[in-house]
């Protein structure tokens, strides 16, 4: 891990999760492998999840984040800290390409499979990406339940409530090893199961996490998954 990754991680950990937000604790970090590729797909509530996942894990992480926040001092910052640019809403192939090769180089990458943040109630529908990156690359997939940050700053909140935040890491698993004749019936049967971790690690903590019906119509119809 870099200088200056540390450096900042350890800071922001302290000063502004400590002393801030009430606390961020990190739940089974051991269980995010300690090298080789791997993603962590974790749910989306608020700004503070990408620093408060990066900050419960000893590994430094990648991740993508909107183009728009690439400016003036702030951009450079956390370009340092190991984000790059996605286009939200468009085919942006150039930042899956720069995944998949973070990803191959063995790197841990961490992505909001939702797309973006939610109502801190429900788990919104997953996107195909991750189950992409996981199926082209063989990356262990590591499901992060973030617990605390819908408080903390929810969507559409101006000021920060204080409270603890949980960050609580997941058995990974990977592609290869679900069900499914079809790529496509292999490719719901992984969006299904990521989201019933993630939902399943939320409410293990203590914050009762809704499914969609789209994620609860893909289970109903995916065959069981045995645990790693």
């Amino acid at each position: 891990m870099g200088l200056w990754y540390r450096a900042v991680r350890g800071t922001v950990r302290s000063v502004f999760f400590g002393l801030r937000t009430g606390g961020l604790r990190g739940i089974h970090e051991s269980r995010v492998p300690g090298k080789g590729a791997v993603i962590l797909a974790a749910n989306h509530m608020s700004h503070l999840d990408p620093p408060a996942v990066g900050c419960a894990t000893r590994r430094e992480l990648t991740f993508m984040a909107k183009k728009e926040l690439f400016k003036g001092l702030f951009g450079k910052i956390i370009a340092s800290l190991g984000a790059f640019p996605v286009s939200r809403g468009e085919g942006d192939t150039e930042s899956i390409r720069h995944s998949m090769e973070l990803l191959e180089q063995g790197h841990a990458l961490l992505l909001f499979p939702e797309g973006t943040r939610g109502d801190g109630k429900t788990l919104q529908e997953l996107n195909r990406g991750v189950a992409m990156l996981a199926k082209r690359t063989g990356a262990p997939v590591v499901p992060v339940g973030v617990v605390g940050t819908e408080i903390v700053l929810p969507r559409g909140a101006k000021k920060m409530t204080r409270h603890p935040i949980k960050i609580c890491f997941g058995e990974p698993f990977t592609y290869d090893a679900m069900p499914g004749a079809t790529d496509r019936e292999k490719r719901e049967a992984f969006t299904a199961e990521l989201a019933s971790r993630i939902v399943a690690l939320c409410r293990e903590n203590g914050f009762m996490l809704a499914s969609s019906a789209a994620h609860a119509g893909r289970a109903a119809n995916s065959p069981t998954i045995s645990g790693d």
